[in-house]
């Protein structure tokens, strides 16, 4: 699985919003996925003029969920690559 794939997984298509970045259904981080897909072609620009991503994650709970990559929480960002 490429997490930069210029072409949606179709396993994408069923994904929620989670508000929180953790899997709504069962609360897992997005480091416990099994499957990831970042958005890359398609950023949307802030009002600080910073890009943002959406990011997709296949849970090992079965369910598929998208956060913005400026939600994640500082902790992760670590090792996040750059805008």
């Amino acid at each position: 699985m490429d997490a930069f794939a210029p072409v949606a997984p179709q396993w994408t298509s069923q994904a929620t919003h989670a508000f929180e970045f953790c899997c709504p259904k069962c609360g897992s981080t997005s480091r416990e996925a099994e499957k990831v897909w970042i958005n890359r072609r398609s950023p949307v620009v802030t009002e600080g003029y910073r890009r943002k991503w959406q990011e997709f994650y296949y849970c090992n709970c079965s369910h598929v969920w998208w956060a913005w990559s400026n939600d994640r929480l500082p902790a992760d960002n670590s090792q996040r690559m750059p805008d």
